[in-house]
């Protein structure tokens, strides 16, 4: 387990006027039970703090530890490519998560819309097909913009790298369709980039790790971590609370 969010913890209690002093550095390993920081203040102020303190801490640090055993697995896989979160995250609450994703050692992907051009399944329905969503897709992108497009098929992906795609995202396949899917592409337009994504956890993800696979995205990542368990006691002055992990 990762302990991570230190800056969303010192700043809500700066607010509050308090004094956050830390035992241990972001990202480190945790065994429970651990004492992780120690907070000064007035107990109102505390109490006010506790609970959006706690939540935030809590959530960061889930967030990386599935992160940190994402990358654990692949490289124990023995693939180098980028683990990546997805866009799956918690209304107004991005920059917490994407930050937990960075900390625990992947890569948060495109922070909003404006990072990365994607051309999903209904924007190439709704433009009427691949070649002309990837075109639309340029003449409104900025030039420092890279495009992906979402592909269901070998056919799609390859219509997808002629009509000028920087990445090709291969969504929902299957270990056994995915692999030889990447190779055939790979083969024809080496410069394009290859994602996968779809139904990958901590469980099968080195399935989907293979020579031809740049990036893997996992939005279980954001979704489906379990939060930390921190939890704030307040002592009188001189004595030191102690905030522990279950």
């Amino acid at each position: 387990m990762d302990a991570e969010g230190q800056p969303f913890f010192d700043a809500i209690f700066t607010q509050l006027n308090c004094q956050v002093s830390w035992f241990l550095p972001e990202g480190s390993k945790l065994v429970p039970v651990a004492r992780v920081a120690e907070v000064r203040g007035p107990a109102h102020c505390l109490l006010l703090g506790e609970r959006v303190a706690l939540n935030t801490l809590a959530r960061c640090s889930g967030i990386a530890s599935a992160a940190a055993a994402a990358v654990e697995a692949a490289r124990g896989a023995g693939w180098t490519g980028h683990v990546a979160g997805t866009r799956k995250t918690t209304p107004g609450f991005r920059l917490v998560e994407k930050y937990g994703l960075l900390v625990g050692g992947a890569a948060s992907h495109r922070y909003d819309l404006g990072g990365l051009v994607m051309v999903k399944d209904n924007h190439v329905v709704a433009a009427g097909g691949v070649e002309k969503a990837v075109r639309a897709a340029r003449q409104a992108a900025d030039f420092t913009l890279k495009v992906e497009v979402e592909c269901s098929s070998l056919q799609e992906a390859v219509q997808a790298a002629e009509a000028g795609a920087d990445l090709v995202l291969l969504d929902n396949f299957k270990p056994e369709e995915l692999h030889p899917t990447a190779t055939v592409l790979k083969a024809q337009f080496p410069s394009v980039a290859v994602e996968a994504s779809g139904g990958i956890t901590l469980d099968n993800l080195p399935q989907f790790c293979g020579p031809h696979i740049d990036v893997i995205s996992m939005g279980m990542l954001t979704q489906a971590a379990p939060a930390l368990d921190f939890s704030l006691k307040l002592f009188a002055k001189e004595v030191a609370p102690v905030p522990k992990i279950h």
